[in-house]
């Protein structure tokens, strides 16, 4: 009977190391703070491409080139790597382009990361940069103008709520593929956002990054901390609606 039990526990705990977390988790790391993107499963090419340039140490000395303030931040050219200051940047490529993933329920709040591109009609991916929405939030006027002026579609009512308590860019939606976002450390995109920069939006102390993959222990022990943020969140609410 002992070994029974011992055979269960020890099937008990393997069962758990092996489970494996929900989603992916990226952590990108600058001279100003650091801050840890959950990437989508909805958006399974802009994912596993993310990963493998980060895995390829791709994104590793690039700079995060285009800075606007109550936007977004930019970064992932591969050209930016050892620029000289004063460089236009923006342009560099890694040779292809991602097929675009909109999603209805992925949209451009405050955090997200998502997908830059050129003018290309089939709304293409560039396959290595990327933006951090920092945006600002909106009145119900101001989304009532992007819908009619813009989306040409209506915002679905939670993600209004979002966009006029935590902002984003809602004009953005259905055009660029949002595939992740910020779930710690989201004032690093505050913190870039406020520096000084030239004509091109490219800030004038150069902001470089290290993007590295977070390990299934590390990913696993995160996605608890986020769950139990969510739960207690959820118990604060409920008692301030007593």
């Amino acid at each position: 009977m002992k070994r029974f039990y011992t055979l269960i526990l020890c099937l008990c705990f393997s069962v758990t190391f092996a489970a494996k977390p929900k989603h992916q988790y990226v952590r990108i790391k600058t001279d100003l703070g650091e801050c840890i993107v959950m990437l989508y499963n909805e958006t399974p090419l802009h994912r596993d491409n993310f990963l493998k340039l980060t895995k390829e140490r791709i994104y590793n000395g690039t700079l995060f080139h285009r800075v606007i303030k109550d936007f977004m931040i930019q970064g992932g050219d591969p050209d930016s790597k050892n620029a000289k200051p004063g460089t236009e940047l923006g342009n560099g490529t890694v040779g292809y382009t991602v097929p675009a993933e909109f999603r209805d329920s992925l949209f451009h709040k405050k955090g997200v990361l998502a997908a830059a591109r050129d003018n290309n009609p089939e709304k293409a991916s560039s396959g290595s940069q990327f933006y951090l929405v920092q945006g600002k939030k909106f009145t119900d006027e101001q989304l009532d103008n992007v819908e009619t002026n813009r989306l040409k579609s209506k915002i679905p009512a939670y993600q209004r709520e979002v966009y006029k308590t935590l902002g984003g860019t809602p004009h953005l939606d259905r055009t660029y593929t949002v595939y992740g976002e910020v779930v710690q450390g989201i004032e690093l995109i505050d913190k870039i956002a406020e520096l000084a920069k030239d004509a091109n939006d490219r800030p004038l102390n150069d902001i470089s990054m290290t993007v590295t993959t977070l390990k299934r222990r590390e990913a696993k022990r995160l996605e608890k901390e986020l769950r139990n943020a969510t739960a207690n969140t959820n118990l604060l609410e409920n008692a301030i609606s007593q």
